[in-house]
C-alpha cells in the first residue's frame, strides 16, 4: 500500500495522472455493480497507481449509478460499486471523484418536463434542462451534496456543462430576456439584429448557474474539488469568474493529438491547474468500441505532459462493473511512460515566442450554441499545426490573456478572425509599433488592420481560383480573396488563376513597417486550406513569412515537420525544450489504432542560453546526449526521438 495513504489524497491542484470510468446508467440496465470486486478494483489501482480515480454517478440518461434517496437511482442496481470504489481508493489514499452529468438529464425532463429547456418552435428539448429553472436547486445541487457527503469523495467531475447548455425559449428565459431588453419577443435566428445579445444573455445565464451550484456544493462540503466539464476551456475562452477548483475536458477520442495539440495550449495560458482525458477506446463507422494501444495513449498524453497538464484516461467498464485486464495492462504502460516525465513536465511554464490568438469576439459571435467552438476553430488549427511544422514554440491565449502580456510575444498571429473588439485591436497596432510583429493570415483579419498594411484594398473579397506560389511550388487556395494593390509594403508571394505562373499574377502576401515593428498579412484562407490538406508548401510559405518578422526565436531545430517543439521551464525553473514525434498519429476513423510511432533523428537543437550550462541532459533516460555551447548558443544532437523527450538546461 502506498505510503501516502496516511496523508490522504493528492489535491487535485496537485494531482498528475489519473483514471475515468462512467456507464451512463439507464432504465435498461440489469447488472450494475454485480462484478465489481475489492480484487478487480485494488489490481487496477496497485499497479496503475493513479492519483484520482473518476467514477460513475450519473449519466446524460438521469439515472444514478448508486442507490440516491434523492434522484432516479438506476433499477439495474445489483451492488454498489461506488462504495467499493471509495473503500479500496482511501484504503490507498488515491483520491475518488465522480462524474456526474449536469445540464443534460433526460430522467430529470421526464419526470418534470418544466425543467426542459424549449426550442424555437416550442417543443420542449427532452435531453437539457434550462438553466433559467429550477432543475440545479431541487435535483442536482442536493443530489451532489448527498453523494459526495455519503461516500465521503474527494470532489466532482461534472459533465453535459456548457457544451450540452443550448439557446431556450422557455417562459421563464424569456420573462428574464424581457426584464432585461423591454423586448416581448426574442430572437429566433441569425438573422435578427440583436441575435449576438439573445447569445449573450444565454451565456450569462449559463454562469450564473454554474455559479450557484458551485458555490453551493463548496457551502455544503467544504473540501470538494469540483469542475465544469470544458468550461473556461476553447469552449468558453473568457476570464475564469466561477471558483472551480481545477479545469478539464475530454478531447476527441479521433484526431486526438491534433485536438490535444490545441486544448493543451489554450488550457496552459489559463493560470489554473488543469487537465485533459483521454478516450482509452475509439469506434469505427458502425462499429462498437475498441480498445487504443498503450502507444496510442503514449503519444497523446505527451501532448499534453509538454505543456506542463495533467493526463487521465477514460474507460468504461463492463456493464456489470468488471475492469478487464486489458485495460490494466494498458494503463500499467501508460503510468510508466507518464511517470518517467512527471519531475520535469508537470506544471512547467512556457517561455512566450509565438502567440496564436484565439478570439472570443470572433467565437461568440460565429458559434450559434451558447459554449462550444464546433465550427469555429479551423482556421486556428490550421495556422496552429503550420507554425508547428516551423518548429516554433506557440502558445494559444484569447484577448483577456494577451492583452496584458504581448510585449512578452516577439510575434503574434491572428488566424483570419472576423471581428476584434476596437480596444483590442488597438493594442495590436500600439504593440507593433513598439516593436512587436503581427501575422495575418486571411483577409478577413487582413480588412481589420487595413489601413496599416502599407496596401489599397480593391472592391470586397471575392471567391477565386487561386494558385499560391510557395518556395517548393504552387498550392491550391481557392477560396475568398482580398485583392490589393502594394504602396508601402513588399508583396512576399503571389497568387495566380492557373498552374502557370508566367502571367496574371495578383499579390497574395505582404509585408510593411509600422513604427519599430513589422505587419504581414495574407489576404486568402491559407490558415483554412491547410487545416483541411496540410500542404507542405503552405507550411513553407508561411515559415518564410514568420522568418522575416521573427529574426531571432529562442531556438532552432533541425528536425522533420512532423517533430513539435515547445520551450518550457520546468517547475524549478530549467530551461527545457520539449520534443513530439507525430509519426504515425490518428488521423482518420478507417485507421483507428496506432501500435507503432517509428523514431526520427537525429535531431540537432539549438537553444539560445547566455551563460555556458553546468550540463544538458535528454530526459527521460540516462540523459546522455552531446553538446557543446559557444557564443551564447547550446547545441545539442539528439539521435533518436521516439514519442516524447526533452533537453534539460542546467
Amino acid at each position: 500500500m502506498p505510503s501516502r495513504a496516511k496523508h490522504g489524497p493528492i489535491p487535485r491542484r496537485d494531482a498528475f495522472f489519473g483514471m475515468h470510468f462512467d456507464l451512463h446508467p439507464s432504465a435498461g440496465d440489469t447488472v450494475l455493480g454485480a462484478d465489481t470486486t475489492e480484487a478487480n478494483v485494488a489490481e487496477l489501482l496497485d499497479r496503475v497507481k493513479p492519483d484520482y480515480v473518476q467514477y460513475d454517478c450519473k449519466g446524460h440518461a438521469g439515472y444514478a449509478g448508486y442507490p440516491t434517496k434523492i434522484g432516479s437511482p438506476s433499477p439495474g442496481i445489483v451492488q454498489d460499486a461506488l462504495a467499493i470504489w471509495r473503500k479500496v481508493t482511501a484504503d490507498r489514499g488515491i483520491g475518488l471523484y465522480v462524474h456526474y452529468s449536469g445540464v443534460w438529464d433526460n430522467r430529470a425532463i421526464e419526470l418534470h418536463p418544466e425543467w426542459a429547456r424549449v426550442l424555437p418552435d416550442g417543443s420542449p428539448d427532452p435531453q437539457h434542462t434550462s438553466v433559467f429553472g429550477d432543475y440545479a436547486e431541487t435535483l442536482m445541487i442536493p443530489q451532489l451534496v448527498e453523494v459526495l457527503k455519503d461516500y465521503r469523495l474527494d470532489g466532482a467531475w461534472v459533465d453535459g456543462e456548457c457544451w450540452a447548455a443550448q439557446l431556450d425559449w422557455s417562459p421563464r428565459a424569456l420573462a428574464e430576456w424581457k426584464q432585461r431588453t423591454g423586448l416581448d419577443e426574442a430572437p429566433r435566428d441569425r438573422q435578427h439584429p440583436r441575435w449576438l445579445e439573445w447569445k449573450q444573455f444565454h451565456r450569462d445565464a449559463f454562469e450564473r448557474y454554474l455559479n450557484r451550484w458551485v458555490d453551493a456544493v463548496h457551502a455544503a462540503c467544504p473540501g470538494a474539488q469540483l469542475t465544469s466539464n470544458w468550461m473556461y476551456t476553447t469552449f468558453a475562452p473568457k476570464p475564469v469568474a466561477a471558483k472551480l477548483d481545477y479545469l478539464s475536458g475530454d478531447y476527441a477520442p479521433t484526431v486526438s493529438v491534433d485536438r490535444a495539440r490545441t486544448e493543451a495550449r489554450y488550457l496552459a495560458s489559463t493560470g489554473m491547474p488543469w487537465d485533459l482525458m483521454a478516450w482509452g477506446f475509439n469506434a469505427g463507422h458502425q462499429l462498437g468500441h475498441s480498445l487504443k494501444p498503450a502507444t496510442q495513449l503514449q503519444q497523446e498524453a505527451a501532448v499534453v505532459l509538454m505543456q506542463g497538464g495533467g493526463f487521465q484516461v477514460y474507460y468504461q467498464p463492463t456493464r456489470a462493473g468488471f475492469v478487464v485486464p486489458d485495460i490494466v495492462n494498458t494503463m500499467s504502460e501508460v503510468a510508466v511512460f507518464v511517470r518517467a516525465r512527471q519531475a520535469f513536465s508537470h506544471k512547467s511554464a512556457s517561455v512566450p515566442q509565438v502567440a496564436l490568438l484565439l478570439s472570443y469576439a470572433s467565437q461568440a459571435d460565429r458559434s450559434d450554441a451558447v459554449f462550444t467552438p464546433y465550427g469555429c476553430q479551423d482556421e486556428l488549427e490550421g495556422a496552429l499545426h503550420a507554425l508547428l511544422g516551423c518548429h516554433y514554440s506557440v502558445d494559444i491565449l484569447a484577448e483577456h490573456q494577451l492583452s496584458p502580456r504581448l510585449s512578452e510575444f516577439p510575434m503574434v498571429v491572428i488566424p483570419d478572425n472576423h471581428r476584434l473588439e476596437p480596444s483590442f485591436r488597438d493594442r495590436l497596432v500600439q504593440y507593433v509599433r513598439q516593436g512587436g510583429s503581427l501575422l495575418l493570415l486571411g483577409q478577413h483579419c487582413a480588412r481589420l488592420f487595413a489601413e496599416y498594411l502599407g496596401v489599397r484594398f480593391l472592391g470586397d473579397p471575392a471567391p477565386v481560383v487561386a494558385e499560391l506560389e510557395t518556395p517548393i511550388g504552387v498550392v491550391n487556395h481557392n477560396g475568398l480573396w482580398q485583392a490589393i494593390e502594394p504602396k508601402d509594403a513588399r508583396v512576399l508571394a503571389y497568387r495566380y488563376p492557373t498552374r502557370d505562373t508566367r502571367r496574371d499574377g495578383q499579390p497574395a502576401a505582404t509585408v510593411a513597417s509600422l513604427g519599430r515593428g513589422t505587419i504581414a498579412a495574407v489576404y486568402g484562407p491559407v490558415a483554412l486550406n491547410h487545416f483541411r490538406t496540410h500542404a507542405q508548401g503552405t507550411e513553407r510559405l508561411i515559415k518564410a513569412i514568420a522568418e522575416r518578422l521573427f529574426k531571432d526565436p529562442a531556438f532552432t531545430l533541425d528536425a522533420p515537420s512532423l517533430v513539435d517543439a515547445a520551450l518550457r521551464r520546468t517547475a524549478d525553473g530549467r530551461l527545457s525544450l520539449h520534443l513530439l514525434n507525430r509519426a504515425n498519429m490518428q488521423v482518420a476513423d478507417r485507421y483507428l489504432m496506432t501500435d507503432e510511432v517509428p523514431p526520427v533523428g537525429p535531431i540537432t537543437a539549438r537553444i539560445r542560453c547566455e551563460t555556458k550550462p553546468k550540463r544538458v541532459r535528454w530526459l527521460p533516460g540516462s540523459g546522455r546526449v552531446r553538446w557543446s555551447w559557444t557564443d551564447g548558443t547550446v547545441t545539442a544532437k539528439i539521435p533518436s526521438l521516439h514519442i516524447h523527450g526533452a533537453l534539460v538546461i542546467e
